[in-house]
């Protein structure tokens, strides 16, 4: 690829886009091209290309058919159909009317390139920039936000169907590497009734007995096959095919094997209260897609990714700085995403407020305030982000989950009275404590002050305080800058200034919304953590221009649609 500027509009092709659009409103290609000109310039993306062989199709180009492919959510041979036949799309990338433009194919080629490269962010770090030279966006603003679930291109598998289903991925690979290599090693016909077909395309047996001696087989020709894989006589990169990694390590999570006192080999499925099983964050789910895992957020449990928008936000009636150019006065400027995260759905909220703020710092884009909801934050986040980036969390901090404070009843940790100058709490009865042990629970720094069985025992109201059998009172605080900081938010999120405050981070949940309903947001379309991520970059990038181009054409923001039974009982109260 050799990187050159986007070509000029055809005259002819000027004339008939304008000519369709008549007096209406340009379309979104056509706008984007008129107002942000060559936003992908091809040198941006030349790391991904050779320099010799047969000329490609321009990268900078093809970038913004996969933006303009995830606005109109398209598949590729649609996003190809468009180029061919859309004037729109051939005014914003420059080609004549009778240009046939290319194949289908080269778009996965190109998110192939894109993601082998580590290129997946570059679209939307060069939007940003344009952004950001037009005043567009800013560091030191507000931004929020959340996460939503993503579901994994692959059918969900319980634990049978995965085992039967990895071996079955692992027989097709090496028949189509080793065909003659694998009619020796097995006994096809017989192995072919079992695995010829997907695993989940039959009814697995109901009986539980009949399940049970279904795994043991799975696990048994699981293990035959990697013995065969493994034995010296086998070619030594067949243990480096993906689909044979993949089987070796399902039969490591879910069988065991052990050696009986007569020599018996003895392949059992794991049992979780027995055996134990790995954590949900390194089990793999899918023979097809390694990097998916099962997770959970409130109610809501899948098999896939989650990913993380934040955006920049403002009160409704208020600008955000710098100011907007008189021209731009009428409507308000949009609310624009500035960072994308895909992690798989085992990951927590709260572990990516860090990796968010690094992202943000490195486009310049630090947030003075950001909103978060309640999933991401903790006392330690609150002090760090200050520290570390200079960003003010505004957040709801983790209730205490403390028996007492459960119950709403006896003393919970803020009746207690710490002094961390002298190394010792007091108790509501004026009592002190015998011991201050700094300590570190879960990879976090805490302090553990136990209470003296002397002092607690006698207690007229030890009932309200511990029911511990050692019958004394022991409670776990932070270190002071995260304890202060900790009782502060909590006194501060009772107020009804900072509740007030607190809503607007509910907007970005109008951006999920947006996504999931334009972009198909919350159905991975690729398989992979890399090129899930990339999906979701090029969706974010897409949403931003959706935006832009209705702050061109003076759109205002959809305001919140209120249903009519709500506007009833409205009515009703007054």
């Amino acid at each position: 690829m050799q990187p050159r500027p986007w070509p000029r509009i055809p005259e002819a092709t000027v004339r008939a886009a304008r000519a369709a659009a008549g007096t209406s409103e340009y379309p979104l290609a056509m706008r984007v091209r008129d107002e942000l000109g060559e936003l992908f310039s091809d040198a941006e993306f030349i790391e991904a290309f050779g320099v010799r062989g047969k000329p490609g199709w321009s990268p900078g180009r093809l970038a913004l058919v996969t933006v303009l492919q995830m606005a109109e959510n398209l598949t590729d041979r649609g996003a190809a159909h468009r180029v061919r036949f859309g004037m729109d799309w051939k005014y914003a990338l420059g080609m004549e009317l009778d240009d046939p433009g290319f194949d289908a194919s080269v778009l996965s080629e190109f998110r192939t390139r894109l993601v082998a490269h580590g290129l997946e962010e570059r679209a939307l770090d060069l939007l940003l920039k344009v952004l950001q030279d037009k005043g567009l966006v800013a560091a030191g603003g507000k931004q929020r936000t959340d996460s939503t679930h993503v579901v994994a291109a692959v059918r969900d598998l319980n634990r049978l169907e995965l085992a039967g289903e990895s071996v079955r991925a692992a027989l097709e690979a090496l028949a189509a590497a080793v065909p003659q290599w694998l009619a020796g090693a097995i006994d096809v016909p017989a192995w072919g009734q079992r695995y010829a077909a997907r695993v989940d395309s039959w009814r697995l047996p109901t009986s539980e007995t009949k399940r049970r001696d279904l795994a043991v087989t799975y696990g048994t020709d699981g293990y035959a096959l990697l013995g065969a894989v493994y034995s010296p006589d086998a070619p030594g990169w067949l243990c480096e095919l993906p689909a044979v990694e993949v089987l070796r390590v399902v039969l490591l999570q879910n069988y065991t094997r052990t050696i009986t006192g007569n020599g018996r080999e003895v392949i059992t499925r794991r049992e979780a209260d027995t055996d134990g099983l790995p954590p949900g964050r390194s089990r793999l789910t899918s023979p097809y897609d390694t990097d998916a895992r099962w997770g959970g957020k409130r109610d809501t449990f899948w098999n896939g990714y989650k990913v993380h928008f934040s955006e920049t936000c403002q009160r409704p009636g208020t600008q955000p700085e710098p100011e907007p150019e008189p021209a731009d006065a009428a409507v308000p400027r949009p609310n624009l995403i500035t960072n994308v995260a895909t992690t798989d759905a085992s990951v927590p909220d709260v572990a990516m407020t860090e990796p968010i703020h690094q992202a943000l710092d490195r486009r310049g884009l630090l947030p003075g305030e950001h909103y978060l909801d309640s999933g991401y934050p903790s006392a330690e986040l609150i002090v760090s982000s200050v520290t570390d980036f200079g960003v003010t969390l505004i957040t709801p901090v983790l209730a205490d989950h403390s028996p007492q404070a459960r119950a709403g009843a006896g003393f919970d940790r803020t009746r207690f009275t710490i002094d961390f100058d002298r190394e010792q709490a007091t108790c509501p009865q004026g009592q002190t404590s015998s011991t201050w042990n700094p300590a570190t629970q879960r990879g976090t720094d805490t302090i553990v002050i136990t209470f003296a069985t002397a002092t607690c025992g006698p207690c007229p109201v030890r009932e309200q305080c511990t029911t511990s059998r050692t019958r004394r009172r022991q409670i776990t605080v932070h270190p002071r800058a995260v304890h202060e900081a900790q009782r502060a938010a909590r006194a501060d999120q009772e107020t009804k200034d900072w509740q007030a405050e607190y809503a607007l981070p509910a907007g970005v949940e109008g951006t999920i919304r947006q996504g999931i309903a334009v972009t198909d947001l919350r159905h991975a379309r690729y398989r992979g953590l890399a090129k899930t991520h990339l999906q979701h970059v090029f969706s974010a990038v897409a949403l931003n221009l959706i935006r832009l181009d209705a702050w061109w054409n003076g759109h205002p923001l959809d305001r919140t649609r209120t249903s009519h039974l709500t506007r009833l009982e409205h009515a009703l109260a007054a």
